[in-house]
């Protein structure tokens, strides 16, 4: 019987930590960046660029790497597959909005299933001047959902977004 009370009462804990946790996550990061918007966006919305200034390419320097589609243009897919720290995953363009916005799905393979949507917009400041905004947002599915009330996602991948935008910036002002 005793048994029984300890299986209802995980039951009901987990349920319980299940209705409370985060269902979506979005995380943002922005930066201004010294070059004309047009030189800006032409230079993001290709994905073959991203692995340029993208944080986590240079965390495996020998992560496998394949591109399919016309780079820069809606349908094209990076695929890439490296150590434990960048894992598994393809990113593919779902929608550009010339001059203002790239979209993406990116989809995680390992080390966890997932599927995100990602995006970078770009506004000009003034005429030498770019906000560049890199986000991306998703849905916390369930048990994954119950682990999100013990990470906090914007701290977690809100560094890598900040470093990757630093090193857009110095990338695209020294060229």
């Amino acid at each position: 019987m005793m048994v029984l009370y300890i299986v209802l009462a995980i039951v009901v804990l987990i349920l319980f930590l299940a209705a409370i946790a985060p269902k979506n996550y979005d995380v943002s990061r922005s930066i201004e960046i010294n070059r004309p918007s047009s030189v800006v966006f032409d230079y993001l919305k290709s994905l073959k660029s991203q692995d340029e200034w993208s944080p986590w390419g240079k965390r495996d320097p020998n992560m496998e790497k394949k591109f399919t589609g016309n780079d820069g243009e809606v349908g094209a897919i990076s695929y890439w597959k490296g150590n434990k720290e960048v894992g598994e995953g393809e990113q593919e363009i779902t929608n550009i909005v010339e001059g203002e916005r790239i979209e993406s799905e990116l989809r995680f393979l390992k080390p966890f299933k997932s599927t995100s949507h990602a995006y970078i917009a770009t506004k000009e400041v003034e005429k030498e001047m770019t906000k560049v905004i890199w986000g991306f947002s998703g849905k916390n599915k369930f048990p994954m959902s119950i682990m999100m009330l013990f990470m906090n996602m914007d701290k977690a991948i809100g560094k890598d977004f900040e470093e990757g935008l630093a090193n857009l910036k110095q990338i695209l002002e020294n060229q």
